[in-house]
């Protein structure tokens, strides 16, 4: 890999994704990091992306795997920390990169809340001992997230009368790439944002905007935590993270609107009505209870 190209870990994730798309519209040179051949992004008609080379790498690999697979790289990007990619502590561990991007969360702390948020501390406290340029974007819920969690019309979530300032895959996309893309040098070096959309919502929010969207009767139910761990939800991988993310909510961690977003990628978050227009797939979702994704 030629000096000055881009690792993108989290790749396989949704803004990961979507991040590669736009750097390779940029004619970015990049490493995309997978944990899985099959899960690399690709053109529509199935061709690679340009510029980007496709590098198996899982939370299981090695450090001499790590270390051969960054040589030569300039800039990391953590856009995804899912249990099937390699740990970004390892990758940091295994080369010394010039410049460190993390996609984290809002209310991200070592006591932090919602069990995700502790988990990018943890790789936000690695990202700055690293001796690395960094900055930190710590995004809200995102908006697909709010969708999944309705089954049989219902909204039902343990996150009481909390807002939350949910935000657009796509949103964080383009922060991150107005981030990396920037001409201004140093412009964010040491800059944590925090990616929100333009206004917090709550379940009841969301429920009427499905229901103004599909014609259908949305509702939000409330329920209590002791509740959340008995009921069985199919979409959810990781139930402990759900449950602590939605108290963070109801907590008011994800409430404050931000405006880093237009700062960024010059022009207004969307809204959650506006994703629905621009994403109507994402829809899908919203089949009844117990029907296989």
């Amino acid at each position: 890999m030629a000096a000055g190209a881009v690792v993108l870990a989290g790749a396989a994730g949704t803004v990961g994704a979507q991040l590669a798309f736009r750097l390779a519209a940029e004619a970015t040179e990049q490493r995309v990091v997978v944990p899985g051949e099959a899960r690399a992004p690709r053109l529509p008609d199935g061709s690679p992306l340009p510029d980007a080379e496709v590098v198996v790498l899982g939370h299981a690999s090695t450090h001499g795997e790590m270390t051969a697979a960054l040589d030569g790289a300039d800039t990391l990007v953590i856009a995804g920390t899912h249990a099937a990619d390699p740990d970004p502590v390892d990758l940091l561990a295994a080369h010394r990169f010039r410049r460190v991007v993390h996609l984290s969360q809002i209310g991200a702390h070592a006591h932090a809340t919602a069990t995700p948020a502790r988990r990018h501390w943890r790789v936000e406290e690695a990202v700055r001992a690293s001796g690395a340029t960094w900055t930190v974007l710590r995004a809200s819920v995102q908006f697909r997230t709010l969708v999944h969690a309705v089954r049989d019309d219902v909204l039902r979530a343990p996150a009481g009368t909390g807002r939350v300032a949910a935000v657009s895959p796509a949103d964080i996309a383009d922060a991150t790439t107005a981030v990396l893309l920037d001409e201004r040098a140093h412009a964010h070096d040491g800059v944590t944002y925090r990616i929100t959309g333009p206004e917090a919502l709550t379940g009841t929010d969301v429920a009427r905007t499905l229901t103004r969207a599909t014609g259908r009767p949305v509702r939000y139910e409330p329920m209590s935590t002791r509740d959340a761990y008995a009921t069985p939800v199919p979409w959810v991988h990781d139930l402990d993270a759900w449950i602590s993310c939605c108290a963070a909510v109801d907590a008011g961690v994800f409430e404050e609107v931000d405006h880093a977003v237009a700062r960024l990628a010059g022009r207004p978050a969307r809204t959650f009505e506006d994703w629905i227009d621009d994403y109507p797939s994402e829809l899908a979702a919203l089949r009844p209870r117990g029907t296989a994704r």
